[in-house]
């Protein structure tokens, strides 16, 4: 025991007396084993100091985030959107049904378009922009209506309107005295090539064309001025007559391509067979050039200008355009005088050519002066724009109507001369500006000797050949081979080897047995007369059939009578 203690006493004093020589040594140099020594002799050198880099702290310091425009804004449809989407649905149902022959589907779809739009509140925020899409539906449907009723109709049966000129000729209207000085006063300042006159006759036109039942009359022609004005007045230009002129058309048919005279007068300047035939106009059975606005303006303003250069007076020339030539000179030489208001003053006029040029100078008056008499705020139809292209061969005009995804009735208000379904080789045939490639991809389709028969579709989604089969009733086997058993991408043209719905066979048989007559047959189709959109076509209203039938027809009046839509004239040389 006491050994251990001894042993202790020895150890610890020995640590004591270590710890005391470690405070008083001096220190030693430190040595660092990382870095090689120095050879001897060589002088010491401090390290190079590498200096911090430069650290931006505050990237973003001077760009302010804009929280608004982080995520891309996403529009939501509005609720007429909505609506026109819907419809426009309901509406593509109708056309597929149209397509396929199922009439009473198409009109349920068509009224489900309009109940989807009329239903719609007034107090959408966007309401004037449905209102639109409204009216253009409407004019749609309307033509489908119209195409409906064509293809119902007898093939031969050519619907015509009748003038609203001829029963106005033959009435004498009263005077209002008050309008002799404003009719004055309104001569006084309007600008016209043609003779203005204030006299009793004109006077009385004015005053009948400002009662309800003549504005409307006028208001209508008026309104669809618009569609040919442009066109018209161009070519009165170019011709070298009066632009005023253009009221004439107004006087015998409204404007209406189809306009027939009891006399078989027809187009919108009421032409004679055998004087349309002068100027270039041919009539077949399955066109008539009297009825192509463009083709009857220009002869119509050859004849004026030849008739003018006759008389050497417009009013004159005017009365010769309603009763022919012969009848204006036979008066001028029983009475020694060449001017019309002497002439209708001794009555050696037919009492509709008597009426006739006043009639024209009051509408003329009343049209430069609109505002004055409430006319100035019609709703004018849009100018018709259209390209033309000639067949290389017969064609339906139903096929060109589907590769133009318009209605039949849109492309038939555009060729009014052409009178059966089938436009034979050679036709001038106009289409909606700027669709004349769409027209070509069909013809590249659809072989030339099978355009008067063969249909086209536009494949949508994922149809296939026997989906195409079925609803067209053709076989899956002839459908793949007119189309090289390849079924094209969507938005790509299939050849639809069946015919349109009415149509009767054989068709290339009856076109090409008179193709080397000059004009190629057409199939006979039949244009509704014009209505506004939402009422109904006038299936009742009075027509005529085809000349050869037109001995069903009120027989013309005596030769001492002309007609306003040149009765006398078929009649007078």
């Amino acid at each position: 025991m006491k050994r251990r203690i001894a042993a202790g006493c020895i150890l610890t004093g020995a640590m004591f007396a270590l710890s005391s020589c470690a405070t008083t040594a001096p220190p030693k140099q430190f040595r660092s084993f990382f870095v090689p020594p120095a050879p001897p002799g060589a002088s010491y050198a401090s390290p190079a100091v590498i200096e911090a880099p430069n650290l931006v702290l505050d990237l973003y310091g001077n760009e302010t985030p804009n929280l608004a425009s982080s995520l891309p804004s996403l529009s939501r449809p509005s609720d007429v959107d909505f609506l026109i989407k819907k419809a426009d649905d309901r509406l593509a149902a109708g056309k597929r049904a149209v397509q396929e022959g199922r009439t009473e589907d198409a009109r349920r779809e068509f009224d489900r378009v309009l109940e989807v739009l009329l239903t719609a509140s007034d107090k959408l925020p966007d309401r004037a922009r449905l209102e639109r899409q409204i009216d253009e539906l409407i004019e749609q449907i309307y033509r489908y209506d119209v195409d409906q009723l064509d293809a119902a109709q007898p093939d031969e049966e050519v619907r015509f309107e009748k003038s609203n000129i001829e029963e106005i000729l033959q009435m004498t209207f009263p005077i209002d005295p008050s309008l002799r000085h404003k009719v004055q006063e309104q001569i006084r300042v309007t600008a016209s090539q043609l003779p203005l006159e204030q006299n009793d006759a004109v006077v009385s036109y004015i005053n009948y064309f400002s009662s309800p039942r003549g504005k409307k009359i006028l208001a209508y022609g008026l309104r669809r001025s618009g569609r040919y004005k442009p066109m018209i007045e161009k070519i009165l230009r170019e011709e070298g007559i009066p632009e005023e002129l253009i009221f004439l058309a107004q006087a015998e048919s409204g404007f209406v391509p189809r306009a027939m005279s009891r006399a078989m007068c027809v187009g919108v300047w009421q032409f004679a067979a055998f004087r349309g035939k002068e100027y270039g106009l041919n009539k077949t059975a399955y066109a008539d050039d009297r009825m192509d606005p463009e083709l009857a303006t220009r002869a119509a303003a050859r004849h004026l200008h030849d008739l003018y250069n006759h008389f050497g007076d417009w009013n004159l020339a005017m009365a010769a355009y309603n009763c022919g030539p012969g009848c204006v000179d036979r008066a001028i030489q029983r009475t020694g005088f060449a001017d019309f208001w002497q002439l209708r003053r001794l009555n050696v006029l037919p009492k509709e050519t008597a009426n006739y040029v006043p009639a024209i100078l009051a509408m003329t008056i009343i049209g430069k002066n609109a505002k004055d008499y409430g006319l100035d705020d019609l709703d004018m139809e849009q100018p018709i724009e259209y390209d033309t292209i000639e067949l290389q061969s017969p064609t339906h005009l139903a096929l060109i109507a589907d590769a133009l995804d318009r209605p039949l009735a849109e492309l038939k208000e555009l060729n009014p001369a052409v009178l059966r379904s089938v436009a034979p080789t050679g036709t001038a045939l106009h289409v909606p500006k700027g669709m004349v490639p769409l027209v070509e991809a069909a013809f590249e389709a659809v072989p030339a000797n099978r355009r008067d028969a063969w249909r086209i579709h536009k494949v949508d989604g994922e149809e296939t050949f026997a989906s195409l089969a079925r609803r067209y009733n053709t076989t899956t086997a002839m459908l793949s081979s007119v189309n090289h058993d390849t079924l094209p991408t969507a938005g790509s043209l299939v050849v639809i080897p069946a015919s349109y719905p009415g149509d009767r066979t054989p068709v290339r048989s009856a076109v090409r047995a008179r193709a080397g007559s000059g004009r190629s047959s057409r199939r006979p189709t039949g244009i509704a007369s014009r209505t506004k959109p939402g009422t109904k076509p006038r299936a009742a209203a009075p027509r005529a059939k085809t000349p050869a039938k037109a001995s069903t027809a009120p027989s013309p009046r005596t030769p001492t009578k002309a007609s306003a839509s040149k009765g006398v004239k078929d009649r007078a040389g």
